[in-house]
Formats: structure tokens, sequence, C-alpha cells
């Protein structure tokens, strides 16, 4: 077995850094920058991003079903002294399905599923040095997370979720073209307090997946094709959340979210048949850093329509030393608009918009260790999703 250090590109996207994770994965989410954690709006979206909150929700079934378009700008390179290359403009779309349960028994047990894309990418350089590691990398993943909640009291409750992720990757360069796929599990813990009616306290832990993808090469360049097969981890996530809802029925929701990407700390990728020392060596560093998120959201309920507007400030967790083409990641700042209009007492429809806005970033070669000389620009996010809610 040998290790590709040019493997980076799969590596980096599946481990969805900020610019191609997607933590909004319904349409209220969307709106509010998936600051939804602690105030209960009674939508089905609650099985994913806090369960705990199913317990205070009507005694219903709730479903949901929602559709997001993923739109990513191009990115823009200029070397010092060089001519700039564009990546490609990429979209996809998105389905995820949330449910809730009626109450079950006398404590009023809910169970909750959840069935979500929580990262996705297609990224293409057409240009060296772009494509040299990163011609085409495509990944899809789906994640199916049933929970269950329990009511500790009327302000206090707990649920728990298991987690089960599946990916499945294109990956093209210079050197191989791969492709490969995953299955592997995880869990997630959540907590709702209200100590008064106005306030509502959220907090959601979602564990580390250790990632085990195996997969298959074709036209490598430094060995024969055969099995490929790397572990890599997803960092667990904290969310801390405090709603306060005003008379005029307008609540605001802040979020601070910690990922712990520092969990990412080197590349070790095993090929079967990899014959040359120079491009197949050994564990690339990726030293990543755990990384700060601060959401902020906005609800307006209205008779029959429930206004919503979102605010992000995110970093990315990629240093100056280990960037490369793959995941130029850049700090962000995202806005959100959405609403929701309520058809009669079963039905409502949804639809939102989130713009993420990506700075500008300069790296040097004198500390890249992909010898990187220039400044990375574009590759803003537009998502848009729509969503039909239902309670029988």
């Amino acid at each position: 077995m040998k290790k590709i250090v040019f493997m980076s590109l799969v590596a980096s996207s599946i481990m969805m850094a900020n610019g191609y994770k997607i933590p909004e994965t319904s349409t209220n989410a969307v709106a509010l920058g998936a600051a939804n954690i602690a105030h209960n709006q009674n939508s089905a979206d609650a099985a994913y991003y806090n369960p705990a909150k199913m317990v205070f929700m009507s005694d219903e079934n709730h479903i949901e079903a929602d559709v997001t378009y993923i739109g990513l700008d191009k990115i823009t390179y200029k070397p010092v002294g060089g001519n700039e290359i564009k990546s490609k403009y990429e979209n996809f779309y998105v389905p995820t399905l949330h449910y809730v349960s009626g109450a079950l028994g006398a404590n009023g047990v809910r169970v909750g599923l959840s069935i979500t894309s929580p990262g996705g990418l297609s990224k293409k350089w057409n240009d060296a040095p772009g494509s040299t590691s990163a011609k085409e990398f495509t990944l899809k993943t789906v994640e199916v997370n049933p929970t269950v909640a329990f009511k500790i009291n009327n302000t206090l409750s707990v649920a728990a979720g298991f987690r089960a992720l599946y990916s499945d990757g294109i990956v093209t360069n210079a050197y191989y073209d791969m492709t490969g796929t995953g299955l592997d599990f995880g869990y997630n813990l959540a907590l709702e307090y209200k100590p008064m009616e106005a306030l509502e306290i959220g907090v959601t832990y979602r564990s580390k997946i250790n990632m085990n993808v195996d997969g298959t090469t074709s036209r490598v360049v430094a060995g024969a094709n055969g099995d490929v097969s790397v572990s890599l981890p997803l960092p667990a996530a904290l969310n801390l959340a405090f709603a306060y809802t005003f008379p005029t029925k307008t609540t605001l929701e802040a979020v601070y979210e910690r990922t712990y990407w520092s969990a990412y700390s080197n590349l070790d990728f095993n090929f079967a048949n990899a014959t040359s020392e120079f491009v197949l060596g050994n564990p690339k560093p990726k030293n990543w850093k755990d990384t700060n998120t601060f959401r902020f959201g906005l609800t307006q309920e209205l008779n029959t329509m429930t206004l919503m507007a979102g605010l992000v400030i995110d970093e990315s967790p990629v240093p100056e030393k280990t960037l490369g083409f793959e995941l130029p990641g850049t700090d962000t700042v995202a806005v959100s608009l959405g609403s929701r209009y309520k058809i009669n007492d079963k039905l409502d429809l949804g639809l939102s918009a989130l713009y993420s806005i990506h700075k500008s970033r300069t790296v040097s070669s004198s500390v890249n260790d992909n010898a990187i000389n220039g400044e990375f620009t574009g590759g803003d996010v537009l998502i848009i999703s729509a969503g039909l809610g239902y309670k029988f």
C-alpha cells in the first residue's frame, strides 16, 4: 500500500469546509441562515436541527419536503506575475425530507426522521495549475438521521439520534481518475430548555464521523489501476442557541457554532498498486483549525404568513500553509430571507434564499506547501429553497 499526496482534493471536499458544507437543509434553515436551533416554529425540520424541540410541537404528525438549488460561482485565481484562471460555475439541486411523529404514550415521547444532504460539491478547473490537482471533483452525500425526544418536564426536553452517512464521489486530475463510496455512522444529541414562555435555549451536538471511503482508480500515472481507501474525520459540531420572542410575535435567535476541524490533522490515502515514491508518498499534513460560526435569525409571525431573515458570519478552517486549489477556503458572510404561507390548518408553503459572500484571500508561496503564490477571489454561493409542510 502506498499513499498519495495529491488526493487532498477528495479529502478536503468530503470534509465539507465552510464554502461547501450545507448547514441549510430546509426552507426555514435557508431563510434563517440555520439559526433555527432554539425557537420552536412547529416545523418538521426540528427533527434535524434540534430534535428536543419535537416534544413542544403540536400533537400531530408533521412532514416537510424541500427542494434546494445551490449555485457555486466561479473562483478566480490571479498568480503573482501570471495570467488568471477561473474554475467553472456549478449548480445542483438537493431534495430533503423531515418528519416528526405525534405524541407517543402518556410521557409525550416523539420520534423524528430527517433525510438530508449535509454537504456536496462540484468543483472543476480547466487550466493549470488548478487542473493539475483539481480538474474535477463531484461529491454527493445522503444522511439518514432518525431521532427520539423525551420530555423531562414542561420546560426541559432531551433527544438523541443515529446518523448514517453515505458518500459518492468522482475525482479527476493530472495523475489519476477515481470513483469511491462510503457508508459511515455517528450520533447526535440535543437539549431544549424554556425557562420562561418568551425565552428558549437550545444545545445540539453532532458527533465526529470517521469516514471510510473505498474506491477504484483508472489512468494512474504512477502505478496500475486498483483499489484505494482512506479514513477521514468528519468533525464534531456543537451549537449553543438563544431565542427570545417579543409580545409582537417577533423572535430573535443567536447561535454560536463550534466545529472541531482540528481532527483533520493529516491526509493518508492507501493505493493498492502504487509504484512511484515521487507521486505517491507519505501522509500529507493538513492541520486544519477549529472554527467559530455566528448565526442570527429574525422571525416575524403574522396571521397567515411568517417572515424570516438571517445573517451568518463564518470562518475558514484551512490554514494558508496547506491551502490548495481543491478547497481555497475563505471567510464568508451570508444574508438570507424567506417566508412561509399558511394555506390552511394542515398545509403551508415556504420559499427562501441565501447568498454567501466569500472574502478574497492572498496566499504566499513562501508559506504555502503547494507553491501557490497569488490571490483567490469570487466563489460566492446562492441557495434557493422551496418547501411544502403538511400536518395530519
